[in-house]
């Protein structure tokens, strides 16, 4: 079953400082079904402690059970509960920061007016002085309309941006690139690519996201023609990315000739269509694919795919891979031994993994897991760097093969705070733009 916490609340407790006393929480707590994070003492008086816990809860209804329960306790109140997730919201999580320190006229001169004159006089004689004198070739766009947003569906760009922020966190964090969210409030295809090729002076690159299908792939199409920087669907290419670099690790774990298994996808809108795009790009002979939209079956089929329902896919396929949004839709007795199953839905996935082992499964895994962040830092990354104008099938498998190259111990892929991951990806990419034929 999927995890049934879906809320995180940190309760600050004032606790009588006595043995015993923060026993009798716990003892609380687990009697009330709340799963325990970190506890901690953030002061204390002369005969007690202000202690935080971190609780996951499954709604509010849930933690309002907890607080009663709590607060019929000895020597126990409850002084504050917050919600952690909007506490690092507030106020955003990105800005914009000079390199350079305001300190004195000169400098200022020199940044702005008149100074600033002589770099446009350079770079209005030749453009290409925008790539050492501006941000330009280190600055993405994150483009979204909002009509896909996780497993919230369209729900606006405005309410997408809390996504589109941390997409910019991890561009910052991981590779060092400016990444800037740009909000469309459009449905049409006409518009989107209009206003993209409007802004795209700006940016070094474009990253699509959150674009529900079939949109995004005309939108995608259309860009890729137009503009001549990298142009990138994140929800479909990243996503297949770490897709096939898992798929490289159960490969030569398992001694599987991945190419000559046979694959099924389940669910072909943008993540589906685009992980088999890649599969087909890297050699994969056999696969099949499933969707309850006759548009999708023939997107599939264009592609060189077999249509098919889910029963055929869930009975002869050996790797499955799941992109439906549709929580517990794989149901353990549809698992045949020794499959291999990688249910991506997020937060919940199509089955959850250890289930999925239990029933048979050879490896498992979802989409916390096999999460696109591991591919599109490095892909966009090692396309700067490279100066190229696209993102190619070779630069894609370039990545998953980094990817998986590190990835330690026991796991399928490795951990997506691991900087030496993002630096293996961008320059795997970088070379394979540059060695291409």
């Amino acid at each position: 079953m999927p995890s049934r916490f879906k809320i995180i609340r940190l309760l600050r407790i004032k606790v009588v400082d006595k043995p015993g006393f923060l026993g009798r929480i716990a003892t609380k707590l687990g009697e009330l079904e709340a799963n325990i994070g970190e506890i901690s003492i953030v002061n204390q008086g002369p005969d007690f402690l202000i202690r935080e816990i971190s609780l996951s809860l499954v709604d509010e209804n849930h933690l309002n059970l907890v607080i009663n329960g709590i607060d019929k306790l000895e020597g126990v109140k409850i002084e504050t509960i917050t919600d952690p997730v909007q506490v690092i919201h507030e106020g955003g999580k990105i800005g914009i920061k000079s390199r350079v320190n305001l300190d004195s006229l000169s400098v200022m001169r020199n940044v702005y007016t008149p100074g600033v004159a002589e770099i446009c006089k350079l770079i209005a004689k030749d453009k290409k002085n925008a790539l050492r004198y501006t941000a330009i070739p280190n600055t993405v766009a994150i483009v979204t309309n909002g009509s896909a947003i996780l497993g919230l569906g369209n729900i606006g760009p405005t309410a997408g941006m809390p996504v589109m922020e941390g997409k910019s966190v991890i561009f910052e964090q991981m590779v060092g690139i400016s990444a800037i969210p740009i909000l469309i409030d459009s449905l049409s295809s006409d518009v989107i690519v209009e206003t993209v090729k409007n802004i795209a002076p700006t940016f070094g690159a474009i990253q699509l996201e959150d674009i529900a299908a079939p949109l995004c792939f005309e939108v995608e199409e259309r860009l890729q023609k137009e503009l001549s920087l990298p142009v990138l669907h994140d929800d479909q290419h990243a996503t297949a990315v770490v897709v096939l670099a898992c798929l490289m690790t159960i490969n030569n774990r398992a001694d599987l000739k991945l190419r000559d298994c046979r694959l099924g996808i389940v669910g072909l809108g943008a993540a589906g269509i685009g992980i088999s795009k890649l599969l087909l790009a890297y050699g994969v002979k056999d696969l099949s694919g499933t969707d309850l939209r006759e548009e999708a079956m023939q997107r599939l089929s264009s592609l060189g795919g077999k249509p098919c329902s889910l029963e055929e896919v869930m009975a002869a396929a050996d790797i499955i891979i799941c992109t439906t949004g549709v929580p517990e839709l794989i149901k353990p007795e549809m698992i045949r031994y020794g499959q291999v199953i990688l249910a991506l839905s997020n937060p919940d996935p199509e089955i959850d993994p250890d289930l999925a082992k239990r029933s048979g499964a050879r490896f498992a895994a979802d989409g916390r897991t096999i999460n696109n962040a591991l591919a599109f830092p490095g892909l966009f990354r090692g396309a700067l760097q490279a100066g190229a104008n696209k993102i190619t099938d070779a630069m894609k498998i370039a990545a998953a093969v980094a990817i998986a190259g590190q990835t330690k111990a026991d796991n399928l892929v490795p951990s997506i705070l691991d900087r030496e991951v993002h630096s293996a990806v961008s320059a795997a990419v970088s070379a394979a733009w540059k060695n291409r034929g």
